[in-house]
């Protein structure tokens, strides 16, 4: 099994940064984005939004559970690369406090994560292997499943992020990257890409958002005013709902 497993995990066609399925990947995403939100607003009961709201949840927190779970079956799990200390792969573990607990808190934190790491990874995936790989489909199920729940909280649990959540998200942000930088120092890791910019499985450079904001470290400290530059755009647009349900 070991072997099979490990054979599996090594062997795929590679990504190709905005090929087909990557395009292919990012319009079913949007679809699904409108798509689901909107029909279980209309059409489901209470009862069945929040069951589909949890599916989805403990589906997106699965899709890091199952490739650890893989990689330690393959014998090949390594403390320097496989462990949630990501974002990305902590706001998945994180989500089904939205959208099971609906804990207003977790939302708060994780809207602002969501739509601004996810968004980044979206674009310039940090994966190696391209369709029909399993790593494949575990980097878009988590990044993409984890846009959609967010959405999914905003409008049909009627979740609101205020002026103060991007605060607690920036603080929350800042918390997990001392925590990152802790983690890399014990183990000579580079989690969080503190360390160095984002690379792949194969060890390659990957382009991303961190290439035009200088040489290390400074691009750690641009990078924090690009981040509470994108939890401001995430919340412009809701100055405006808010303003609109006054008004009604």
């Amino acid at each position: 099994m070991r072997e099979i497993v490990g054979k599996y995990l090594d062997t795929y066609d590679p990504f190709i940064l905005f090929g087909t399925s990557h395009i292919i990947s990012i319009v079913l995403a949007i679809f699904l984005s409108i798509f689901i939100p909107i029909f279980a607003k209309k059409k489901l009961s209470e009862r069945y939004q929040h069951i589909v709201g949890g599916v989805i949840g403990y589906l997106v927190m699965s899709s890091y559970i199952l490739w650890t779970a893989l990689e330690i079956t393959a014998g090949t799990f390594d403390l320097k690369l496989h462990l949630p200390i990501h974002l990305c792969r902590m706001a998945n573990l994180l989500l089904p406090f939205v959208m099971v607990a609906r804990s207003y808190l977790f939302y708060e934190i994780l809207f602002f994560w969501g739509l601004s790491g996810m968004l980044q990874a979206v674009i310039t995936p940090d994966i190696a292997a391209g369709f029909p790989h399993f790593q494949f489909f575990r980097f878009w199920f988590a990044h993409h499943g984890m846009i959609i729940a967010l959405i999914y909280a905003t409008v049909v649990y009627g979740m609101r992020p205020s002026l103060k959540s991007v605060w607690k998200a920036m603080l929350a942000l800042n918390i997990f990257l001392l925590l990152s930088i802790i983690a890399n120092i014990l183990l000579d890791a580079n989690y969080f890409w503190i360390c160095g910019k984002p690379i792949n499985e194969l060890g390659e450079h990957v382009p991303s958002l961190l290439d035009y904001l200088g040489p290390w470290p400074w691009y750690i400290l641009a990078a924090e005013f690009i981040a509470f530059a994108h939890f401001l755009l995430a919340y412009i647009p809701f100055i405006f709902i808010k303003k609109g349900e006054r008004a009604q």
